[in-house]
């Protein structure tokens, strides 16, 4: 005679197994994602593919122009060496680029839950607040940045920049003074108040993923709330029990789109761009953008493994 769980395992299993569309649950998940990634694949296949290989090429080549076109002659390692060893900004502006994105992409993400936890709460001009600080990424445009790299917005900022860098310099003194009173650890006062220096690019660079933790909060189940409410639980332990797990995995996607998003806004890419279009050197401009590549991909690669870790599904 069968048990009762033998007889829900049977019928379990084939709902499991076929579902409600011949596949299963783990399988549509699967096509949904390849069909929500579609558009970028056909992107990428139809209009960065070729750029990317013809990059590839021209980093192993001295690319020349003359009277019939453009001249591709194999170098080899050539140009490599030359942006490592020869050129004098480049290593400098590599190294920068990666202490500044070590730097703001943990300040980001922890700004970004912070605020998404507290936009998420009811209260009055709760919108107008939540379009306020989605307000710079419509700063960030390429319009805006224009304008504020006209000469009437940049006088203004070197006004507010002599009247107020004295403010910052001693709110950042008075804030290492009292943390090392309390015994914080020099590296971590450095690091704080190096934040304290940087709040504006923070707040310009988190409006994306103020946006990403928000909607992430607005799936979690309210009952979940009021079943630790009911057990007695404090918002304190319920963001910790019940918020930071679940929206873990938002975590993970807010680290890498910051990550990336840091290594497209410095001078990196400026440097590669000047050296190809400026000085008209395609060879060095590709083999600079491939090392810029290469370090980008193994900074995801170790900084994934190490946070997808730590997160937490739920189905």
């Amino acid at each position: 005679m069968k048990t009762a769980n033998e007889l829900d395992v049977e019928t379990v299993e084939p709902v499991k197994k076929t579902g409600s569309k011949g596949l299963s649950y783990k399988g549509q998940k699967a096509v949904w994602g390849f069909i929500y990634v579609l558009p970028w694949l056909l992107g990428f296949l139809f209009f960065f593919f070729i750029p990317l290989f013809l990059s590839l090429q021209y980093s192993f080549s001295k690319v020349e122009s003359g009277p019939g076109g453009l001249s591709v002659n194999f170098v080899g390692m050539k140009n490599f060496m030359d942006a490592l060893t020869v050129n004098t900004s480049f290593n400098r502006t590599l190294t920068e680029s990666i202490i500044n994105m070590v730097v703001n992409v943990p300040l980001i993400v922890i700004f970004s839950l912070f605020l998404a936890v507290l936009l998420n709460q009811k209260f009055f001009g709760r919108g107008v607040a939540r379009s306020i600080f989605f307000l710079p990424v419509i700063l960030a445009s390429g319009v805006i940045m224009t304008l504020e790299s006209s000469s009437l917005v940049n006088a203004i900022n070197e006004q507010n920049a002599g009247s107020g860098g004295v403010l910052n310099m001693l709110g950042s003194f008075e804030l290492a003074r009292m943390m090392e009173q309390a015994g914080v650890s020099e590296t971590i006062v450095s690091y704080l108040t190096g934040a304290v220096d940087r709040i504006y690019q923070i707040v310009s660079q988190s409006g994306v993923q103020i946006l990403i933790f928000l909607a992430g909060i607005q799936t979690i189940s309210p009952t979940l709330y009021e079943a630790s409410k009911m057990e007695g639980a404090t918002g304190y332990e319920a963001f910790w029990k019940i918020t930071f797990p679940m929206v873990s995995p938002l975590i993970l996607v807010n680290m890498i789109y910051t990550i990336i998003d840091s290594f497209s806004r410095n001078d990196m890419t400026t440097l590669i761009r000047e050296t190809g279009f400026a000085q008209f050197n395609f060879g060095l401009s590709s083999a600079m953008a491939w090392i810029y590549f290469i370090c980008i991909a193994i900074i995801l690669v170790i900084s994934s493994y190490l946070v997808s870790k730590k997160v937490f599904y739920h189905d």
